[in-house]
C-alpha cells in the first residue's frame, strides 16, 4: 500500500493536463475522450450492472492463475466483495466506455473477464465484437449470466488458463486489447510480446494497474521502450499504448 501511495504522488508531480500536450492526436484523445464530461445514457446501464453484483449474496470458490490478491486471503470469496475490490470501479467503467466509443474498434480482446464489469463497458458501445479470457470457471459463469441479463450479447467468454487459451487467438487482428488478467511483470510482458503480431497501426492497447507493484512499473517501462510502441499515455491506473508509425515517439502522463 505504501508503495502505491508513493508511486501516486510521484506520478502527480510529473503529470499534466491537456495544456501540456503538443501532439494533435494525443490532445484530441485527452480532451474529447479522457476529459469528456458528458453524461451518457449508457452510464446508467453500467451502474445497474455493477449494482447487481454489489447486492449479490453469492459466495464462490475462485481459481486464481494470476499474481494473487492484496485484499483476499482465501479463494472462497463473496461476489459483492469481488465486485467492490477486484472489479473495475464505476469511474473506470465509464472511462473504458468512452475509449471504445471514441476509437470505435471492430475487434476487441480483453485478458481477464472477472465478473464482467470492464467487459460490459467495453462491449456496450457496440462498435464491434469482444472476446474476453477468464481463467476461473465460477467468475466466468457469473459474467456470462449478468451480461446476458443486461442484454450485452456481443461478447464471447473463453474460459481456461491463459497459457492455453491465448495462443489460439494469435492469428487474429485486434483493434483494442485490454490487459487485466495477471498483474505480474513476467506474465504482462509475455502477453505483450505474444500479442504484438495482432496489432495494426491504429490499435489501442490498455494496461491496467501499471503501478500495482515495482515489478509492474518495470514492465510498463519495458513496454514504453519497445521499438514498435510509438506513443503512451499513462493515467496512473491505466496506461494507453499506440503503434502509430506516423507519430514521433513520446510518452505522456495525464491527470484524470
Amino acid at each position: 500500500m505504501w508503495y502505491l501511495i508513493k508511486a501516486y504522488f510521484k506520478f502527480l508531480k510529473k503529470a499534466t493536463n491537456q495544456h501540456g500536450v503538443h501532439s494533435p492526436f494525443v490532445f484530441s484523445f485527452v480532451t474529447k475522450c479522457l476529459y469528456d464530461r458528458k453524461k451518457y445514457p449508457e452510464y446508467k446501464l453500467l451502474k445497474n450492472y455493477r449494482d447487481q453484483l454489489l447486492k449479490s449474496d453469492a459466495v464462490i470458490e475462485v481459481t486464481d492463475f494470476g499474481a494473487g490478491s492484496r485484499v483476499f486471503k482465501s479463494n472462497r470469496r463473496e461476489v459483492r466483495a469481488i465486485a467492490k475490490h477486484a472489479g473495475a470501479n464505476f469511474k473506470r467503467m465509464k472511462l473504458l466506455y468512452r475509449v471504445v466509443s471514441y476509437f470505435k474498434p471492430k475487434e476487441i480482446l480483453e485478458i481477464g473477464t472477472s465478473l464482467g464489469l470492464a467487459t460490459a463497458a467495453l462491449a456496450l458501445p457496440k462498435t464491434g465484437n469482444i472476446t474476453t479470457l477468464e481463467g476461473c470457471p465460477k467468475t466466468s459463469g457469473l459474467a456470462k449470466k449478468h451480461l446476458v441479463q443486461s442484454d450485452i450479447l456481443n461478447t464471447e467468454i473463453i474460459t481456461g488458463d491463459f497459457r492455453e487459451t491465448l495462443p489460439e487467438l494469435l492469428q487474429n487482428d485486434y483493434d483494442l486489447i485490454y490487459f487485466d488478467g495477471n498483474h505480474s511483470k513476467e506474465a504482462t510482458l509475455d502477453y505483450f510480446e505474444k500479442l504484438l503480431s495482432t496489432a495494426n497501426n491504429a490499435s489501442v492497447w490498455i494496461f491496467d494497474d501499471m503501478y500495482w507493484s515495482p515489478q509492474m512499473a518495470e514492465a510498463w517501462q519495458h513496454i514504453k521502450n519497445h521499438p514498435q510502441v510509438r506513443v503512451t499515455v499513462a493515467c496512473f491506473w491505466l496506461g494507453f499504448v499506440f503503434f502509430r508509425k506516423e507519430q514521433a515517439k513520446e510518452h505522456f502522463k495525464i491527470r484524470l
